[in-house]
């Protein structure tokens, strides 16, 4: 699968095939491509929990209510933003790096075969600020990604508007 096909290809995925293990070795190949990402001055101001605890993975689903596909799920993969890692001219840039991360984290798990579902935290407080207390970290929660075999095919939901497209020469 090339670039254009897997974007083309992704999808958000709300089931998943229960009981599928992924291996370490294909987590490590996603958490990569997701350092790959580009960052303010290479800052890079993430860090990622991988989650494969049902119980811990069922109080997300508590705090985030958006995120309940985390109940059939494999694993979550949350990450974490580190703000202080940037200042100066790159101060401020975090969300926008770990957005990069994200896409990265999630083509590479759809190139394994994976499906995943971006689910927000931040910047809606009362996630971050629970989320936190429940894993005990001081970074900021920014995203958690659900991530498993697919058991669903929805279809594509994005599309080229060139409308709200406009050329400066």
């Amino acid at each position: 699968m090339n670039v254009t096909e897997a974007i083309r290809a992704r999808r958000s995925i709300r089931k998943y095939k229960k009981g599928t293990v992924i291996p370490k070795e294909h987590i490590e190949l996603i958490l990569e491509a997701a350092m790959m990402a580009p960052s303010a001055g290479n800052t890079r101001p993430w860090e990622f929990i991988v989650i494969e605890n049902r119980g811990i993975l069922q109080k997300l689903t508590e705090i985030n209510p958006y995120s309940r596909m985390l109940n059939t799920a494999s694993a979550a993969i949350l990450i974490c933003a580190r703000p202080e890692l940037q200042s100066g001219i790159c101060d401020g840039f975090w969300p926008q790096d770990c957005g990069a991360a994200a896409e990265n984290l999630i083509l590479q798990a759809l190139e394994l075969g994976y499906g995943t579902c971006w689910c927000g935290m931040y910047p809606i407080q009362h996630r971050v600020q629970k989320t936190q207390e429940l894993l005990n970290i001081t970074s900021v929660p920014y995203a958690v990604i659900a991530l498993g075999v697919p058991d669903q095919q929805p279809q594509a939901r994005g599309y080229y508007d060139p409308g709200r497209v406009s050329y400066i020469k």
